[in-house]
């Protein structure tokens, strides 16, 4: 008998013997055995963990509606009930303009707030965010000075007065800094023979030109613009050996390298990358033997120079990505027609950055410049950091006009001092092994962010009075827990008065769900009257009847409630976003939102993430296309 109950998943339900008084409902017809498994049926269940609750003849369940437990008996002091809340904890009021300090400028609200969730509940709540005038902008204008940008350099040198006069207009509060870059300097990226082509690699074409070398920061971020124009009428070009450049060492350094850079807390980031070549990307430093993976720290020496260039890699797109989010950095790529569209597919792969077709002299820097700024401070996008996967956020944006976009997280064509809100929903899918969590809501490019705390209501008060051996559970065959018996292997029953070697087939209609069906649904054995679930290789089996289990739900291309849900006896429970009997239909609509930010370009609805375009002649993934219409 005890190799028979190893295969067993036994399975207690309450004290039971008169009238049931009220229906059965989500949480009675569940069949949990334990206060937390209650909890975890749905947000409106209860239990009551009194002793006597349940005995003298009622047939009602431990869990169940909070209602229905006070109606059958329950104390209202034994009814455990946790409530998901939430609490704003900050809220300044947004700033209307970047005047005084900085530090004073709020372009978010609320600040902080921490929310209470139970399994399966989903609390909901608004952020604003305004772009405030005159705020401060930090310009950084990283250089590719290898030979083929000599022109270019020549053309920077008399640009640098116009491009603040240009900024100025934006913001009074503008910073300019200079740096430049080649590539690492080591074979076979640059040359060593003959041997005086190290100081001047330009030796081979009869010219002169400076040294090799990775990246320098010449002029940290200064509000004296006369020292931009001084510093880069100082600079040289110098020349590499193959064609890419090593312009992501450097964008990696000017980003990490907040205190040599120079970079404002407070101010707009703005890393301007100008050059007319590809760039080496992670895994191509192993041509030179360099194999240590780039780390994302500041290398820079006290001549603010890379000294790390032949030693680490360079670094990968997706560490980029996190260093710009962490430091606030928008990335502005300007570039050369002929490797436009690389840095187009870059700019796919890296949030936040832009990306404008320079001249071949870069003349047209300065509007390029301004254009990208504007295009930056015209969309205002969420960025989500520290979620934990246990969590599902879904957003709402109300941008334009009162317009609300359903299923998106960002607004564009917007102008500065236009404020938008976004409404956002917070669901606690599954209860994760911490009691809390916190995580952040955040504007691409912004300091300002919204902290949420979470803390996850999965547990009951009281589980910390649960007695081990306790005799209530037949002279200590089991832990007495929140009113039921935790019975020890080889024990059954609701007081583990039954032992399996006392077992018999009588009383087996207690286990039978309904009249000449099978015992406990042909899935577990009767044993003192009580149906022990078997176990299962597809997942859990449970239930007075063994009726429920967490396998057998609708599926989508094969997928159990299309891996957007949780199956819990015969029925999907959607995640956020997913609607259906399958949990196959998404709510979010980013796919039906157009170039101009409306949804199937006012032509159609949006179904489960595709448009129907119900205007005559209108066609398109977002209806965008129709030549019959006005």
């Amino acid at each position: 008998m005890g190799t028979f109950l190893h295969r067993l998943v036994i399975v207690f339900l309450c004290l039971s013997s008169a009238p049931m008084v009220f229906g059965s409902n989500i949480c009675t017809s569940q069949g949990v055995a334990t206060c937390q498994q209650c909890l975890a049926v749905h947000p409106n269940c209860a239990w009551c963990s009194q002793e006597e609750f349940g005995m003298g003849g009622s047939s009602v369940s431990r869990c169940d509606l909070k209602q229905n437990l006070l109606n059958g008996g329950c104390s209202s002091a034994s009814v455990e009930f946790p409530s998901s809340t939430l609490t704003i904890q900050e809220d300044k009021p947004l700033s209307a303009k970047a005047s005084g300090a900085a530090d004073d400028v709020t372009q978010l609200r609320p600040q902080k707030l921490s929310i209470t969730l139970r399994p399966g509940d989903a609390k909901r709540f608004s952020m604003s965010v305004k772009q405030v005038e005159d705020y401060p902008v930090d310009l950084y204008y990283l250089m590719d000075l290898s030979y083929s940008m000599k022109d270019d350099l020549a053309r920077l040198r008399t640009l640098g007065n116009e491009l603040a006069a240009t900024m100025a207009k934006k913001t009074s509060k503008l910073r300019m800094g200079f740096g430049a870059f080649v590539d690492k300097t080591t074979s076979p990226y640059m040359y060593t023979y003959p041997p005086e082509a190290v100081e001047n690699p330009c030796l081979g074409i009869h010219d002169t030109c400076m040294a090799q070398f990775g990246f320098k920061n010449v002029l940290s971020l200064t509000e004296k613009v006369a020292r931009f124009t001084e510093e880069v009428g100082k600079q040289q070009v110098s020349r590499n050996r193959d064609a890419p450049e090593g312009g992501f060492d450097a964008v990696m350094q000017a980003v990490v390298c907040k205190e040599k850079i120079g970079w404002r807390a407070d101010a707009s980031h703005l890393l301007v990358f100008t050059t007319d070549a590809k760039t080496h990307i992670a895994l191509d430093g192993r041509i030179a033997g360099i194999v240590q993976p780039n780390d994302g720290q500041c290398h820079l020496d006290n001549d603010n120079n890379y000294n790390k260039s032949t030693v680490l890699d360079y670094p990968s797109l997706a560490l980029m990505t996190d260093k710009m989010s962490e430091n606030n950095i928008n990335l502005i790529f300007a570039v050369t027609a002929y490797v436009e569209p690389l840095y187009k597919a870059y700019s796919q792969l890296i949030p936040g950055t832009t990306v404008g077709t320079l001249s071949d002299d870069s003349g047209n820097v300065i509007q390029l410049i301004k254009e990208a700024y504007e295009k930056i401070r015209s969309k205002i996008e969420l960025e989500l950091l520290d979620v934990p996967e246990e969590l599902s956020l879904s957003f709402n944006a109300t941008c334009l006009n009162e317009e609300v976009i359903l299923g998106v997280r960002h607004c564009s064509g917007l102008k500065i001092g236009d404020t938008v809100s976004f409404s956002v929903e917070v669901q606690l899918r599954a209860c994760p092994k911490e009691k809390n969590r916190t995580f952040t809501i955040k504007p691409r490019g912004f300091k300002d962010s919204l902290e949420v705390t979470v803390d996850f209501a999965c547990s009951c008060d009281c589980e910390a009075k649960a007695v081990a051996n306790s005799s209530i559970c037949s002279n200590g065959n089991g832990t007495y827990e929140c009113g039921v018996c935790q019975c020890h292997q080889g024990r059954l029953g609701p007081r583990c008065e039954c032992s399996a070697e006392d077992y018999s087939s009588s009383n087996n209609d207690n286990c039978i769900e309904e009249q000449g069906g099978p015992l406990c649904s042909g899935r577990g054995d009767c044993l003192c009257g009580q149906c022990s679930c078997h176990a299962n290789e597809f997942g859990e089996v449970w239930g007075k009847y063994c009726q429920c289990d967490d396998f057998n739900c609708l599926r989508f291309k094969g997928a159990l409630c299309s891996d957007h849900g949780r199956c819990r006896c015969g029925k999907c429970h959607c995640d956020s976003n997913w609607k259906g009997p399958n949990c196959n239909c998404s709510t979010v609509t980013d796919t039906c939102t157009s170039s101009i930010g409306m949804l199937c370009s006012g032509r159609g609805h949006c179904e489960c993430g595709i448009c129907h375009c119900t205007e005559v002649g209108a066609y398109g993934a977002t209806c965008e296309k129709c030549p019959t219409c006005p």
